[in-house]
């Protein structure tokens, strides 16, 4: 068929099928927002992701008894419920205390590293979670498990649920926007809509001071005429699509050249920070040189939240070179150059939310894929350790000023209250006004949903109470 066909057999110009193209995406808008079903105060997200591992005992989870057994051999006790990459007989491994010394936060007390001088301040919003626990121990189906539910790449992620649920309040922005410093090592599944409508997965926002590439038009290109261009595009698409039903990728397509078409309105003025006060810039550490990066991201993702965007997920350590997991030889280095990093933008990011009054509709969570070990590796590491270790959670309507959870005397095993990340994900969706077993989606004639099986036990009453 010949464009001039196509265009008689419609019986439309240009200007028209731009029009219907429009009118047919506002009759059934999947991203229109949802009021949640549970009663909730969260209207969005942002996940604070330290892609690597950090080590619990040298952050949040202190531990006097593993400082002062430093050096000895683990017990043959613990020794037979832990693996290691680096040894094959636990019982020959060494106990490896804490180079940091751990001083109280806020007015609770709770003790927090000098690794995160600027966080510990802000400890009287947080609740720290001691107990987290998995079963994988290598960096990808780790990530996979603590974001969709499951080691095997190809599930909808936590922000895809999320936005599916409750779509979002801003149409002229991602309902679910990922930021990053580089490559992931679990690659863009971690953030991918699975078997959701391809619509739902994350967009990536560039590091830097261009986000977001390419918003205005090449000289010459009017608005009117990339209106029409897309606009028969999109009807092309369509007669496309109709014999495709069950193939969303094409839908999603489609609406993403429609929401390019309105971010070019919306978007210069969200990543825009010259009207942000001098006052406010230093609070996230933009301008100095370790803080810069990670502070442009942070005080991205207070505009996006503040602008509607439900789900914000910023990875830090993914540059080579600059990257939590080099705790495999450099547990000091690695940790205080990383630490250094965030410690400021978060809690400038926290102090932000708050003094704007978007603390308590903004869920901010902290966490990774596994902890470290409390043993040695060699003589300056750690290595991956998912059998006990540590996240937090702020805003949102939790509780701060509380610590949830334990490992045992050396951080080896969580002990009490254990969770894992089925609880997680579950309180999560929770605390946003989602039944974690209600929200589904029918595939494979099952009505698969983000926790499976599992999910939702002490912890969660905890910390929706």
């Amino acid at each position: 068929m010949t464009r001039r066909d196509l265009l008689l057999r419609t019986g439309k110009g240009f200007g028209a099928v731009a029009l219907t193209g429009l009118l047919q995406g506002a009759d059934a808008n999947p991203m229109a927002a949802k009021l949640p079903p549970l009663p909730s105060k969260v209207k969005s997200v942002i996940y604070l992701f330290m892609h690597g591992g950090v080590s619990h005992v040298d952050t949040f989870d202190p531990k006097p008894e593993l400082t002062r057994r430093s050096g000895q051999p683990l017990s043959v006790e613990l020794a037979k419920t832990i693996k290691t990459s680096f040894i094959h007989d636990p019982t020959k491994a060494i106990l490896r205390g804490s180079p940091w010394a751990f001083q109280p936060g806020g007015k609770c007390g709770t003790p927090v590293s000098d690794l995160y001088p600027h966080l510990r301040e802000r400890m009287d919003d947080v609740t720290v979670i001691r107990s987290c626990y998995g079963d994988v121990f290598d960096h990808a189906p780790a990530i996979y498990l603590r974001n969709s539910g499951s080691q095997f790449p190809g599930r909808p992620c936590l922000g895809s649920w999320v936005t599916y649920g409750l779509g979002s309040e801003n149409q002229n922005l991602p309902a679910f926007v990922v930021m990053s410093d580089g490559s992931t090592k679990s690659g863009p599944p971690a953030y991918g809509a699975g078997f959701l409508p391809a619509l739902y997965q994350g967009t990536v926002f560039r590091g830097g001071q261009t986000p977001i590439l390419y918003l205005r038009n090449p000289a010459g290109v009017t608005d009117e005429a990339q209106r029409d261009t897309l606009g028969f595009i999109g009807q092309v698409d369509r007669m496309h699509d109709a014999a495709r039903a069950a193939d969303s990728t094409l839908d999603a397509r489609i609406a993403s050249y429609e929401l390019a078409y309105r971010m070019q309105s919306a978007a210069p003025e969200t990543v825009d920070f010259s009207k942000e006060t001098e006052e406010t810039k230093k609070l996230y550490g933009i301008g100095e040189s370790a803080t810069d990066d990670f502070g442009h991201k942070c005080l991205l993702a207070r505009r996006l939240v503040e602008r509607g965007v439900r789900f914000v997920q910023l990875y830090s350590g993914t540059n080579v070179g600059a990257d939590w997991d080099e705790a495999h030889t450099d547990l000091v280095g690695s940790h205080t150059r990383m630490a250094g990093k965030s410690d400021k933008p978060i809690a400038g990011l926290l102090k932000d939310l708050k003094a704007r009054g978007l603390l308590d509709s903004t869920l901010v969570i902290w966490g990774g894929e596994f902890g470290r070990t409390p043993l040695s590796q060699g003589a300056t590491g750690r290595d991956h350790h998912p059998y006990g270790f540590t996240m937090w959670m702020a805003g949102g309507g939790v509780q701060g000023g509380r610590v949830l959870g334990a490992t045992d005397e050396f951080g080896v095993q969580a002990t009490e209250m254990r969770v894992d990340t089925h609880d997680v994900n579950a309180t999560i969706l929770r605390l946003m006004g989602l039944d974690h077993e209600k929200l589904t989606f029918l595939y494979q004639g099952r009505n698969m949903r983000l926790t499976d099986v599992k999910g939702e036990n002490e912890f969660t009453k905890k910390l929706v109470a």
